[in-house]
């Protein structure tokens, strides 16, 4: 195995329905379609950083059924090294239920399966390509001991480290911070990692320091149709989204995150790799489904906004 990027987590394959609104507890809506897509946060991440650029080598595992097949091919389609993909034997693939309103909204409930079973000794079996790539990219779709490992070994090897804390539904261990270069929450993370209510820039600037306080290199705060915050110690900085017609927002974050990623390996600036991650998470809310709505680097240089 040898990447630039190396991303660490999940596998899903997403069955996804469009319905005019979001049901209420209880209630039962008819949806417009189906679909199935391949997904999860790992995989979506591992996709948008090797379309927009990056060598990538993906951590994880699937099951022996048929999702976790395509779910590989679809990886290696993509020139996605996948030695670090452990089949899992008798084993269920991850599963994402995913529903889509009118106005793209969504809701998704996520069944973990084999993501579950993802261990430290998976790290270590691919340490080889951890201790070669410049950037180590998780999130917490896979056990959480499993992520604060990675954490730990990504620091210890002095690679840019980067946590999309996503699910997240409370606080996170506050010894991982320390081992974390750029934490990427979106408004609803920051304020489930923070305590403080995210409601406007000067919060989310709040929330993005108190994250720091705890230890985190630096935060960006990602805020749909608002743009992005990004804070350090030196300054606050809100990038404007660019504007387009939204779609289907599924794998936004995923796509922002995987392309801040690249972009770092690339070599690019802090500005220029958030400018570039938002024009392909822009691109992305255009198009539906998870990787399917991801956009290849020549999608994101001839951009042009409307």
């Amino acid at each position: 195995m040898q990447a630039n990027v190396v991303v660490v987590g999940s596998l899903n394959m997403d069955l996804v329905t469009r319905t005019e609104r979001l049901p209420q507890p209880g209630e039962t809506l008819f949806g417009h379609s189906l679909a199935t897509v391949h997904g999860g946060k790992g995989a979506n991440q591992a996709v948008a950083a090797a379309r927009l650029g990056a060598q990538v080598a993906m951590i994880g595992c699937v099951g022996s059924d048929a999702y976790g097949l395509q779910l590989r091919e679809g990886l290696l389609a993509e020139q996605i090294d996948c030695h670090g993909v452990r089949n899992v034997e008798g084993g269920v693939s991850g599963v994402a239920l995913i529903v889509v309103d009118a106005n793209s909204q969504n809701t998704i409930v996520v069944v973990p399966g084999t993501n579950a079973c993802l261990v430290s000794q998976d790290i270590d079996a691919c340490d080889s390509a951890l201790q070669k790539a410049d950037v180590i990219v998780c999130q917490l779709e896979v056990p959480m001991s499993t992520v604060g490992y990675t954490l730990d070994r990504g620091r210890a090897l002095n690679k840019t480290v980067i946590l999309n804390p996503a699910p997240a539904s409370g606080p996170l261990p506050v010894e991982w911070y320390d081992a974390v270069d750029y934490l990427i929450p979106n408004e609803s993370e920051a304020q489930a990692l923070s305590g403080v209510v995210v409601d406007s820039l000067d919060s989310a600037e709040l929330a993005a320091r108190t994250l720091m306080g705890f230890g985190a290199g630096k935060v960006i705060v990602t805020l749909g149709a608002q743009g992005a915050l990004f804070v350090s110690e030196q300054r606050a900085v809100h990038f404007a989204a660019p504007k387009v017609l939204a779609v289907d927002a599924t794998a936004a974050g995923d796509t922002f995150v995987g392309a801040f990623s690249a972009a770092l390996a690339a070599g690019r600036s802090e500005d220029q790799a958030i400018r570039f991650a938002q024009v392909a998470a822009a691109l992305s809310v255009t198009r539906s489904g998870a990787q399917p709505s991801i956009p290849y680097l020549s999608d994101v240089e001839g951009f042009s906004p409307s």
